[in-house]
């Protein structure tokens, strides 16, 4: 497969470096590997192989002529790539089961091609090193190469930017490593699309799919569903739904118990509300997460973890929310009801994997800001929005630290609002002494926001020091709170045992419990009040709150999974 660059770039060192990666030839053993799990076509000139905006795109194996790649963006095309005999088509969408953002057609008089179904693929990947090895790194490498490319712009988001339901979207889409674009309204390029499309005000955000359709305003369930991260596990008229795990959040822990309950052959489902990663999946920087010795962005990181766990089969759907959790006997006793879901999920085991979220800043005028100057995430999303300026983090802890550390090299000055008095008690100690010796963070020790102003968007805060009673005007557009977490069990049932802030109580912890006190076994390490309900990561008791303890604690969720099937069933 010939790569086709129609732009001078600062990163063409990049696509030359990795272009063995991202465009191997298959070996005359990988070839017989998967013809034996697909078909062989002939296609004529012109005619389509794949069209964006599919989902469960097959792998396509060039085997004679040549096949082009090509964005198809309001009329004009642009050659992506150019594939040859023994090149194959396809990126990461064919693991994750999300929509193609390209099309491809025969670009020669002929073409023959073999075939392989998305599923056989995940399966063959799974089973076959010497072959899914080549093959999710060439995936996950055209990816890469697709984000880098300027010119491609997959979905496009039509949004004044000052708009915080575009940027909602733009986060979502972000988050979710679907590629697209942000388009101001107020930009030439913009009103183009504007007038072309007829839009009004009423009308924006408007998301354009890969093939050009507009949707208006769309809810985040519809940009899932166009995107193909919502996934139904019915068809037809089934209201109910089996499998042997379901886990609900994909944070670290939550992938962690995905990835080891799908590699042991469990049918494993995962629900996410917004998008994989967590807290996790916001971090600019993790350094102390095994094995990266210089370190890994925490989108990085997940990402690479759920397309592991999609290799091995596990389902996950997005945005899902589970309202409730009930209990049934017989073989399937958990019942998840999902919002917007036709169908209840029913399951074996649940593992609660929901993790925290941040607790909101108690600052006059902030409700007016959420998105619009205040930020969850420290990412290069948002550092994109800070350069040159002074912006303010709020908060003691690891997350605070490495969002002010990420912040410092694109911003003129950041401001570290803590409560406290030291940087010690909360955060790690290389982290605190970095980022007490960078010039150009200023940390305000005993010190909160008291009020926001701005007239679209943040411009200003008022801070506090609660030992001087000093007020300090600072000019920021950015504030990215990061001041502690609530566990997200507010929808657990009175079964599900929680301690005196919220979290759920495991293992040793709820033995009293009038389920265990019946029981023939302890409760496993992990395990709740509830036989065969687990819970892993930051929403349970005891926790240390830290992205590879949330590693360990998915997978001892699992084993303990083990323990409760072997018992009970």
């Amino acid at each position: 497969m010939v790569p086709q660059v129609s732009h001078e770039d600062p990163d063409e060192q990049f696509y030359r470096d990795t272009e063995a990666i991202a465009f191997p030839k298959l070996s005359d053993h990988q070839l017989a590997q998967l013809e034996a799990i697909g078909t062989r076509r002939v296609i004529s000139k012109g005619d389509s192989v794949f069209r964006s905006g599919q989902r469960d795109v097959p792998m396509t194996v060039i085997l004679s002529g040549e096949v082009e790649v090509f964005e198809n963006r309001d009329g004009v095309e642009q050659i992506l790539a150019t594939a040859r005999p023994r090149d194959f088509l396809g990126d990461v969408a064919m693991l994750t089961g999300t929509v193609a953002h390209a099309d491809a057609r025969v670009s020669s008089d002929e073409a023959e091609v073999l075939v392989v179904p998305a599923p056989e693929l995940r399966r063959a990947l799974a089973e076959l090193p010497g072959l899914g090895e080549p093959i999710v790194n060439a995936f996950i490498m055209r990816r890469e190469r697709l984000k880098r490319d300027r010119e491609f712009a997959g979905m496009r988001i039509v949004a004044h930017l000052d708009c915080a339901d575009g940027r909602l979207l733009d986060d979502f889409l972000d988050k979710n490593h679907i590629p697209h674009c942000l388009i101001d309204a107020d930009t030439e390029d913009g009103g183009v699309i504007i007038r072309r499309l007829g839009l009004g005000k009423r009308d924006l955000p408007t998301l354009l799919l890969a093939n050009g359709s507009p949707l208006r305003r769309p809810s985040l369930r519809e940009v899932a569903q166009v995107a193909g991260l919502m996934r139904q596990f019915t068809t037809g008229d089934e209201s109910e739904v089996f499998c042997d795990v379901a886990i609900v959040g994909a944070g670290p822990a939550g992938l962690s118990a995905a990835l080891n309950s799908a590699s042991e052959g469990l049918r494993t489902v995962v629900l996410e509300s917004y998008a994989p990663g967590g807290q996790a999946g916001t971090s600019s920087l993790i350094e102390n997460y095994f094995g990266f010795p210089t370190g890994i962005s925490g989108g990085d990181l997940t990402r690479r973890a759920q397309l592991q766990a999609f290799r091995f089969g596990a389902k996950f759907s997005t945005p899902m929310q589970a309202l409730a959790l009930t209990f049934s006997d017989g073989e399937y006793p958990n019942t998840l009801h999902i919002e917007g879901a036709s169908a209840i999920l029913r399951a074996r085991c649940v593992i609660i994997a929901t993790g925290a979220n941040y607790r909101r800043i108690e600052a006059e005028g902030r409700e007016d800001f959420d998105g619009l100057g205040v930020y969850h995430a420290a990412t290069a999303m948002e550092g994109q929005l800070c350069k040159g300026a002074t912006v303010v983090v709020v908060g003691g802890g690891n997350s605070a630290g490495q969002a002010a550390m990420f912040l410092s090299e694109c911003a003129e000055k950041v401001i570290l609002v803590v409560r406290g008095t030291e940087l010690g008690k909360s955060m790690s100690s290389y982290l605190s002494r970095r980022v007490e010796t960078k010039d150009n963070i200023e940390i305000l020790y005993r010190s909160e926001i008291r009020k926001m102003t701005g007239r679209r968007t943040l411009e200003a805060v008022e801070i506090h020091n609660v030992g001087t009673g000093e007020i300090r005007h600072v000019e920021t557009p950015a504030v990215f709170s990061m001041i502690g977490a609530q566990p997200c069990a507010h929808w657990l049932p009175p079964e599900i045992e929680r301690d005196e802030k919220g979290f759920i109580k495991t293992g040793p912890a709820v033995a009293g419990s009038p389920a265990w006190v019946k029981a023939s076994r302890p409760p496993a390490a992990a395990e709740t009040s509830r036989p065969g309900v687990f819970a892993a990561g930051d929403v349970r008791s005891g926790s240390v709150k830290r992205c590879a303890a949330a590693v360990g604690e998915g997978g001892v969720a699992i084993e303990g999974v083990h323990s409760y099937l072997g018992t009970y069933t």
